[in-house]
């Protein structure tokens, strides 16, 4: 029969080896989670810049921005 510390040695080792496991998988999902709100802010942004861009081009072509429809009026 084998002595009581190395069982519990090995119920430490596996027990610590399943926290390990259940952390990393935890973990995994967070930076995908972090990864696909960031993709969404910088659509957002670039997006934002887009129109950003389109009014002041607008303005400077003497045109006047429509933001119902979201599209410059030319007169």
């Amino acid at each position: 029969m084998l002595p009581l510390w190395p069982k519990v040695l090995g119920g430490v080792l596996v027990l610590a080896f399943i926290a390990w496991a259940v952390f990393q998988i935890r973990e995994d999902g967070a930076q995908s989670i972090k990864n696909a709100i960031e993709r969404q802010n910088n659509e957002a942004a670039n997006r934002a810049h887009s129109k950003r861009t389109d009014y002041d081009s607008c303005l400077a072509a003497g045109g006047l921005w429509n933001f119902g429809a979201g599209e410059c009026d030319r007169p």
